[in-house]
């Protein structure tokens, strides 16, 4: 009998509701998806052996328990063996013996909310230990954290939990998150600077480049590095765009020069035929088509079968010789925004705007600024999030739009302008998902400002979900109290009717409806 797949842990499960036929809707064969589910099962054993021994994890351990939970994330690996391989090197890291968690017993618990809160947590481990493998790399460790994520593990795996119990866990798990992006802002800064406002050209300048893609900032300094000099310029594709906006970046590499293309979600179409590699550091690789497969490299924890990988030495060498033998484009060439624009703008982090914090404050006081919206998220592959765009274009002139992660493709080049009277930007793009960390400082430092609680500020948060990065966000939103956030394009498929009720009534979680009804609820009139 083929294998058959369960799997519900990002937005575009099958029917929003699970995929469990012989391939996941991303891509992901059931032959992948069993592997990670022994990858997983093998990590949870191994926690809870760290736990046993009355120690939390040596660094090496807490390295291989942050690159397995990430190799699980949505659209990061999609090699059995390379996953499977990954399960051997955590058997052979345990310090004790016992049999591995067996994931089935999750996917067929029968009481609906004990999963659904097993679930939100193991989900929100793999997007916080993506942003702790970042940080981790760039020298930033906390072992605190790294005890944390064993305790969590073994919870997950523990029949015994109580539903009450598993909500207290719940909040320590969005604590613990909120601590997560924490490191990894400052691993970033510290190693890059804070991030400056720039203008990013949307123009492909002609001959030899190399689109990198995904989150790591290192992978694309040590890129930058080893193309200096070269003849072979640098372009962003997708959540690497926010790597123009630190200065150690943007004004030591003047090879690094725009941004390639739009959402992660367009990949097959925007590298058709693309006369460059492409270097994925991280997520969204999806299934590559065969007009650019032969120029795809991988790195880290990325991987896909028969796809050159670049080991953790990190020699970019075979990379570098595709993009000179593949020579680039003839001549500029502008591969314009999802509505037409020909630059974009990043590089607005806490630092930048907060150096604006008493301009702001005033115009709210003279009635020059309404309200601000945080518009973003993950973007994805469904119809219905146009409505993100809409919303974006119909938001009155007396607002401002904070834009996080690759939802922010859906409206980052609109042509919004300023603030009447003001001269403060209508898009305010503060980074990837890596940097919520500095849309949740802006949102505290304002309600300081203001002298109110961030619940009382003219602050809505109107936000797109896709996989686990996002999901570790929304848990750390909670964590922090934060009320009424809008959810979409649906809610996720792994909150039980009963926690999704809870949710609500805790903390005003709701789904997306129009745009129009929504504008309408937050602002009235």
């Amino acid at each position: 009998m083929d294998e058959q797949m369960f799997c519900f842990q990002c937005e575009q499960a099958a029917g929003c509701t699970a995929c469990t036929g012989a391939a996941g809707v991303c891509g992901k064969s059931a032959e992948t998806a069993a592997a990670q589910d022994r990858l997983t099962g093998a990590l949870i054993a191994f926690a809870g052996q760290l736990i046993a021994a009355g120690r939390g994890p040596a660094p090496e351990q807490a390295r291989l328990l942050m690159q397995g939970l990430f190799t699980t994330i949505t659209n990061v690996n999609f090699d059995p063996a390379a996953v499977d391989a990954l399960t051997r090197r955590v058997h052979d890291a345990s310090p004790g013996t016992g049999p591995d968690y067996d994931m089935q017993a999750l996917w067929r618990e029968p009481d609906a909310d004990r999963r659904s809160l097993k679930c939100f947590v193991l989900f929100s481990l793999r997007g916080m230990a993506a942003y702790n493998y970042h940080a981790r790399v760039l020298g930033r460790i906390d072992p605190e954290l790294d005890r944390f994520f064993c305790t969590a593990l073994q919870a997950v795996g523990d029949p015994g939990q109580t539903t009450d119990a598993l909500w207290q866990l719940v909040q320590a798990t969005g604590e613990a998150s909120y601590r997560c992006m924490e490191l990894l802002d400052a691993a970033n800064t510290g190693a890059f600077g804070d991030p400056e406002p720039v203008q990013v050209p949307l123009t492909i300048e002609k001959g030899p480049f190399i689109v990198i893609s995904g989150h790591d900032l290192y992978d694309a300094q040590q890129l930058l590095e080893q193309t200096a000099g070269r003849g072979v310029n640098v372009y962003t594709h997708s959540e690497m765009l926010p790597a123009h906006g630190y200065p150690e970046l943007k004004r030591r590499y003047p090879h690094l020069k725009g941004n390639f293309g739009t959402a992660w979600q367009n990949q097959q179409r925007e590298f058709e035929d693309i006369p460059a590699p492409i270097l994925f550091t991280t997520n969204c690789i999806m299934p590559l088509r065969a007009s650019y497969a032969d120029r795809v490299f991988t790195t880290s924890v990325v991987a896909y079968p028969g796809v050159p990988h670049i080991d953790e030495g990190r020699d970019f060498s075979p990379v570098i010789e595709k993009a000179l033998e593949l020579g680039g484009y003839a001549q500029d060439t502008l591969l314009p925004g999802l509505n037409g624009g020909s630059t974009v703008t990043t590089g607005f982090a806490r630092t930048a705007v907060l150096q604006h914090a008493d301009e702001i404050v005033q115009a709210v006081r003279d009635g020059k600024l309404r309200h601000f919206f945080l518009v973003g998220g993950c973007d994805g592959t469904r119809p219905s999030r146009r409505y993100y765009t809409e919303f974006a274009r119909l938001t009155p002139p007396d607002t401002i739009l904070l834009t996080l992660a690759c939802g922010k493709f859906r409206l980052n080049d609109l042509p919004l302008g300023t603030v009447p009277g003001t001269g403060l930007p209508r898009i305010l793009d503060v980074g990837q998902c890596n940097d919520a960390y500095s849309a949740i400082r802006i949102a505290l430092a304002l309600a300081d400002a203001f002298g109110c609680g961030v619940n009382d500020l003219p602050l809505s948060l109107v936000l797109c979900w896709f996989e686990q990065k996002a999901v570790c966000i929304l848990i750390a939103l909670l964590a922090l109290g934060i009320r009424n956030i809008r959810l979409g394009p649906t809610l996720p498929p792994f909150l039980s009717p009963g926690v999704v009720r809870t949710l609500q009534e805790r903390y005003g979680l709701k789904p997306i409806a129009t745009p129009e009804a929504d504008l309408q609820a937050i602002l009235g009139g």
